[in-house]
């Protein structure tokens, strides 16, 4: 092909809604033309993905915006991307149950029939806001729930799961509720991906909190119809790579649809590390059949972080995040994944780590260390520091205080207040806080600030949640489509393509 033949087809390979007619030789024809030996089809951004899981969530485009934590997956968030066509999920953890259903209830009545989720976050020291969250959620007819940070299946989720299950006319059984897993152990996802336990459908039908009914339906369905494997991404994370994870998920989901003879088959849907077309492209030719972004979300105008921390977002590169230990699972080892770039939580959060994983209270701690820790990183004394825990708690959840009597789990509470408030002072933007700001993110935030270098979307002002998926969705209708005319011959091995983001008065030509 020569290179007149060659600027033609990579110019056609960006309007990704025309075919493309190939004569040999690898000359671009009309479609009227003799000659014509090939065909590169129209691959319109919204036919990616699972059809199934579009039809049933009614959506455009099978991508979703994940939850993330207190609010920064928005209600604002969920409702831009509801109204392009696409699936957002509120950040309800770390929120009081009052915040979430007024959450619910504004995005019940603003979105009307649009689907949309909201965050079930497994809480095993406070499993009081897990039954509190889930009974608003049947409540107020919400009929999806993200599952995340699950180490094992809690009675809240199965009878949310199980909740309204019934057999219809045609001897199908409707699943009023739905769960979306978000998952990235093989052992979890196995959980999920299998009915419900037995053993808790017996604890809550003895309650009388499922029917026999829905306990007996029960078995014929899986915890999750959709689980979403999640590789290396921000917030709670297991820093598994995608290359291996997703495959893995995905020979499973087939394994177990078989087995159990489920009516559809189990879908798993690709999150950690989607900044970029390419990273889309990648989860596409594997087989998942949803995308799922988070980070790239968070620098986003709707994002329920702080101005301030969105503009740190939008520096990062792909190395400017860290792990950090995670507050909600502080004493079991659990970890995160946060901005490094403009903050030193990562690094003052793993000396509170380190000091309880050696002490076994907050006087064992020696007194130099103490002292900076005071001054350094929680700006007050330790007492004071517990008296606001001890008020929390006494309101929140007095179980805590009882346990606060072995010193080990005091210091706990202290080193958790850190945790929590660092979260808190991002999302409200405490200027004297910033380097004490924690926030979740993984390197796809620095994938996507590379990708949109140069664009109207270098400025953090001007990313749009909706807009930005539509911009990715289209990069990977290119790229699929650039790939086909390299399968055909058609272009160098060699030759790159990576399509930057267009202006969104151009993207819309091809949404």
């Amino acid at each position: 092909m020569n290179s007149l033949s060659l600027n033609n087809l990579l110019t056609a390979v960006y309007d990704p809604l025309e075919p493309i007619f190939i004569k040999s030789g690898g000359e671009i024809a009309s479609p009227g033309d003799p000659g014509v030996t090939g065909i590169i089809p129209p691959i319109a951004p919204g036919n990616f993905g699972s059809k199934a899981f579009r039809k049933e969530f009614d959506l455009r485009f099978a991508y979703v915006g994940g939850a993330m934590v207190a609010g920064i997956s928005s209600t604002a968030m969920v409702e831009a991307l509801a109204e392009a066509g696409l699936l957002g999920i509120f950040g309800a953890s770390g929120l009081r149950p009052e915040a979430v259903e007024d959450a619910v209830a504004r995005l019940k009545g603003s979105l009307g029939q649009r689907h949309f989720g909201s965050c079930l976050i497994h809480t095993p020291h406070d499993p009081a806001w897990e039954e509190k969250v889930t009974g608003i959620y049947l409540a107020r007819g919400v009929s999806l729930v993200e599952a995340s940070a699950f180490l094992q299946l809690s009675p809240s989720l199965v009878k949310y799961r199980v909740t309204g299950l019934r057999e219809t006319p045609e001897g199908d059984i409707a699943c009023p509720n739905r769960v979306m897993a978000k998952v990235s152990r093989l052992e979890l996802a196995k959980r999920f991906f299998s009915p419900p336990p037995q053993k808790i459908l017996d604890a809550l039908l003895a309650k009388g909190e499922i029917t026999r009914q829905e306990a007996e339906l029960a078995r014929f369905i899986p915890m999750a119809q959709d689980l979403t494997a999640e590789a290396d991404s921000g917030g709670h994370t297991d820093f598994r790579p995608a290359l291996s994870l997703w495959p893995s998920m995905l020979l499973l989901a087939d394994e177990l649809s078989r087995r159990f003879n489920y009516h559809q088959p189990l879908r798993v849907g690709a999150a950690g590390g989607l900044g970029t077309p390419s990273a889309f492209l990648v989860a596409q030719d594997l087989g998942c059949s949803y995308f799922v972004t988070g980070s790239v979300n968070q620098a986003c105008v709707e994002s329920g972080l702080s101005p301030a921390a969105r503009a740190l977002l939008a520096k990062a590169s792909q190395t400017d995040v860290s792990p950090a230990p995670a507050a909600d699972m502080f004493e079991l080892g659990a970890r995160v994944q946060v901005l490094k770039y403009g903050t030193l939580f990562a690094a003052r959060s793993q000396r509170l780590a380190d000091l309880y994983r050696q002490h076994g209270s907050i006087d064992e701690i020696p007194a130099a260390e103490r002292e900076s820790l005071e001054k350094k990183i929680f700006l007050k004394p330790l007492e004071t520091v517990w008296e606001e825990t001890e008020a929390f708690f006494r309101e929140r959840d007095p179980a805590q205080l009882k346990k606060a009597e072995n010193p080990k789990h005091k210091m706990a509470l202290v080193f958790r207040w850190y945790l929590g408030q660092a979260s808190r002072w991002a999302i409200q933007g405490i200027a004297e806080r910033q380097t004490d700001w924690s926030v979740f993110t993984g390197p796809a935030i620095g994938a996507f600030n590379e990708w949109a270098q140069g664009s109207h979307y270098e400025d953090p002002a001007n990313r749009k949640v909706a807009e930005i998926a539509m911009n990715l969705l289209y990069g990977l209708s290119v790229l699929k489509r650039f790939s086909l005319a390299r399968d055909l011959g058609l272009v160098p091995d060699d030759l790159p393509l990576s399509p930057k983001p267009l202006p969104p008065e151009e993207l819309m030509e091809y949404i």
